[in-house]
């Protein structure tokens, strides 16, 4: 009996998967483990575990507040540990340049079809080689009819009127904030001309005394506490705080507003790539990208899922604005070394809070 028991005991050690170290220390076997790095109520809890569930890969997910705090990271460290990141189109492209960023294997996505072909080709990344379109969103004004008349507030341009002292909410998010001076000024979101960003960056300085806040991370919440009753917000959070509170109301403004596309990328070093392809595949699932849209309130670039959306979702104007609204539409961009003037006005900018 003795006998046997230390011969079963052997064969239970023989079986476990180790490995001998330069030390000779005994580790095990690499865990199954994916590091995804995101924004904020991007990526739904519910689909984390789902995904754990289907595949025995534990998922690790942390989130930042922007575009510059994600590309400072990865640009400092590009050993950082994600796999799995969701920079901006704009941002895509810069860190493509720079070899942050590495090309995704297509030929593991059987859902890749499922995407919008409106968003694929973009300049950012002409044949989707290092990307994948997530989720998108468009900035406009969020109101608290409570407090203020809707019809009065069509305009980016209302944000400068002296009865909004101390009231508005502005995006954490140097393009986002920009974008609203450019726009009222007549030029491009994605302008480079250093007199024209200073022009831009004086007029801002002049809405600061408007301005209670900057935040990207918990606005919701903000706005539904009526914290603050008018500001900056992208349609996906307006839809969302607008079913709990009525009196919240978004306005694609008359000047125009940008749409920002997030994508899909994995990292140059990430040292689970294998496992990333079997996320980025179950996302592009259809009925996993409708949960995630649904459940993030944000519009889906994938088009299976969109056609799986209840009517009151899919024929939403603040999620999915008709074709004449999107007319207005700019999408962001690459602005190449202009990027860090708009980094160090907004640096400027906050200073003076």
């Amino acid at each position: 009996m003795k006998q046997s028991s230390a011969f079963l005991i052997k064969l239970f050690f023989l079986f476990i998967p180790v490995f001998i170290v330069g030390n000779g220390d005994i580790v095990k076997a690499e865990e199954k483990i994916l590091n995804i790095y995101t924004w904020a109520d991007y990526l739904p809890q519910s689909v984390i575990q789902q995904f754990e569930k289907k595949t025995g890969i534990h998922v690790n997910h942390s989130t930042y507040i922007n575009n510059e705090v994600l590309y400072a990271k990865i640009k400092a460290n590009p050993d950082a540990g994600y796999d799995i990141i969701m920079p901006s189109a704009y941002f895509v492209n810069r860190m493509k340049n720079q070899e942050l960023i590495q090309k995704i294997d297509k030929s593991k996505l059987v859902n890749f079809k499922n995407i919008n072909p409106i968003f694929l080709h973009r300049e950012y990344d002409l044949n989707n080689e290092y990307s994948i379109p997530y989720l998108w969103t468009a900035t406009g004004i969020v109101i608290n009819k409570k407090y203020h008349p809707s019809h009065q507030i069509t305009s980016w341009e209302n944000f400068w009127h002296p009865q909004y002292k101390d009231q508005l909410l502005i995006l954490n998010d140097a393009r986002e904030v920009f974008s609203v001076a450019l726009m009222t000024l007549g030029f491009s979101v994605n302008e480079v001309l250093p007199e024209r960003l200073k022009e831009s960056f004086k007029k801002l300085k002049v809405l600061m005394r408007n301005i209670k806040l900057f935040n990207t991370e918990i606005q919701r919440a903000i706005y539904l506490d009526e914290d603050v009753t008018m500001g900056m917000g992208w349609n996906g959070d307006a839809y969302l705080v607008a079913e709990q509170n009525p009196n919240l109301y978004f306005v694609y403004p008359k000047e125009g507003f940008i749409i920002a596309l997030d994508c899909i990328t994995i990292p140059k070093g990430a040292k689970h790539v294998e496992y990333a392809h079997q996320f980025i595949d179950f996302v592009l699932q259809a009925a996993v990208a409708q949960d995630i849209a649904l459940k993030s309130g944000f519009s889906t670039a994938n088009l299976a899922a969109m056609r799986l959306l209840p009517e009151k979702v899919r024929l939403n104007p603040i999620l999915y604005p008709d074709a004449q609204t999107l007319e207005r539409a700019q999408f962001l961009i690459d602005v190449g070394g202009a990027a860090k003037i708009y980094e160090k006005y907004f640096e400027l900018l906050k200073l003076e809070e």
